[in-house]
């Protein structure tokens, strides 16, 4: 089985995280930027947990500050992702990282990253979705004007709304305001839960912020009732399963739920999360779960149609990509 020819489809990306070192080191230079602290001796990012984690991204982050950059960046995520047979691809973008917050400099930052998606589309086959997210860590207050961006945004390219970043901050209702807003706009929504908070994290995401999706959701599985739930109401989980490893979320690969949770009828899709961060792909997310679990074809086929299923994407859109996902005749 060549695992890098099999037609994929991610849900889960952050557009920051998705740069490559070199890229930001190269940005770095040409600003005079020094942030040499967050590489390792090989040219990598380096980080001790994942507080510092968030640290390093958004030090990297600090090299993004023009649309032109974000320009850049979209094209030089796609040519990587699209090169291990991504063809539809979601990534969180934060108006937080683009402009502030303020939503004139971010209309500017996400002309830019949609004209790399459709320069991308028309080159390689990938399609790309932005899913406007707010910052957990950055406070409830701080959601709030994301959530505005996504309203007045919410169209052809960005498709939905959620929350990334310190999962402990607060409770999922602290943040019902912001998703409220999305709601009312007839945003998608989703929210990283289930990482670190463990069950009671998930179960007040679903309750209080009423998500079609969670990022992550692992921690659902210490809760039998919880995760018949998940299935009972069709949420989809976003797993990333090198990055639950790497950052320690789970004790390693054969530890990770994410069969179990599929066996138990929950709809579970796999992407990378912040690949270059994590030292995987999805090429190599595929072989680990082939070579932990015997995942095969028929495994990867289903879990590519529920991604598909539950992108936030139109209908013109999900049939275009279905058809990259049939077998080469």
């Amino acid at each position: 089985m060549n695992f890098n020819e099999i037609p994929k489809i991610e849900l889960h990306t952050h557009l920051e995280g998705c740069a490559p070192p070199a890229f930001i080191r190269g940005l770095a230079a040409e600003k005079s930027i020094d942030i040499s602290g967050i590489f390792d001796a090989d040219g990598g990012y380096a980080f001790r947990d994942f507080d510092h984690f968030l640290s390093v991204y958004e030090a990297a982050c600090t090299t993004l500050t023009s649309p032109e950059d974000f320009r850049r960046l979209t094209m030089a995520v796609l040519e990587e992702t699209a090169a291990h047979g991504v063809v539809y691809m979601e990534s969180f973008v934060s108006p937080d990282f683009c402009g502030g917050g303020d939503l004139a400099a971010w209309k500017d930052y996400l002309a830019a990253i949609e004209d790399a998606a459709n320069e991308a589309e028309e080159k390689l086959g990938i399609t790309m979705k932005g899913i406007v997210t707010g910052i957990r860590h950055f406070g409830p207050e701080a959601c709030k004007p994301a959530a505005k961006c996504a309203a007045e945004t919410f169209g052809s390219f960005i498709t939905g709304y959620g929350m990334a970043g310190g999962e402990m901050m607060g409770r999922p209702g602290d943040y019902a305001y912001s998703f409220d807003m999305a709601r009312e706009a007839g945003i998608p929504l989703t929210c990283h839960a289930g990482e670190w908070g463990g069950p009671s994290m998930v179960a007040e995401t679903i309750r209080d912020l009423k998500v079609a999706r969670i990022g992550h959701g692992i921690g659902a599985i210490e809760d039998a009732d919880l995760v018949a739930e998940i299935a009972d109401k069709g949420i989809v989980l976003e797993v990333c399963p090198g990055s639950n490893v790497v950052l320690k979320a789970v004790n390693g690969w054969a530890d990770h739920p994410i069969l179990k949770l599929r066996d138990a009828g929950v709809k579970v899709t796999v992407s990378t999360d912040d690949p270059p961060f994590f030292h995987t792909t999805m090429t190599a997310e595929y072989e680990m779960l082939h070579k932990t679990f015997g995942c095969d074809e028929a495994d990867f086929k289903a879990m590519n149609e529920a991604a598909l299923a539950a992108a936030f994407c139109d209908d013109e859109t999900r049939t275009r990509v279905a058809k990259r996902l049939e077998p080469a005749a």
